[in-house]
């Protein structure tokens, strides 16, 4: 998987967001095992702390889990996955409604838009 980077938050915060598609995506599918700590360092040139630090993040809303001496996991809980995906959703949607917005785009001419008329 690659990952792309800029400046406009923190890297941790971006390797949590871009790890949350791929997994709601399939990218990493439920259950599977995550590269170590080590490996997504190497491979993607962050220090370990930083993927340690967005791990442990995704540990808390539920996303992976670590077993003792396997290591981490993607969780095979469906609800979880399903709950993540619309938080996803939901930020796209805030997102793309306040750019609409400093457009001066009105609710209904935003709607028109999507509708395609």
């Amino acid at each position: 998987m690659n990952f792309d980077f800029n400046n406009n938050k923190p890297i941790y915060k971006q390797l949590v967001d871009q790890l949350k598609i791929a997994i709601v995506t399939d990218v990493y599918e439920k259950g599977s095992k995550l590269p170590s700590v080590r490996e997504f360092a190497l491979n993607i040139k962050v220090n370990p702390n930083t993927i340690n630090r967005a791990l442990l993040e995704l540990e808390e809303c539920g996303l992976i889990l670590t077993k003792r001496t396997s290591g981490k996991f993607v969780t095979e809980e469906s609800l979880v996955i399903n709950k993540i995906r619309k938080e996803l959703a939901e930020e796209t949607i805030e997102d793309f409604l306040e750019n609409m917005k400093k457009l001066d785009f009105s609710k209904k001419e935003i709607l028109e838009l999507i509708k395609g008329d």
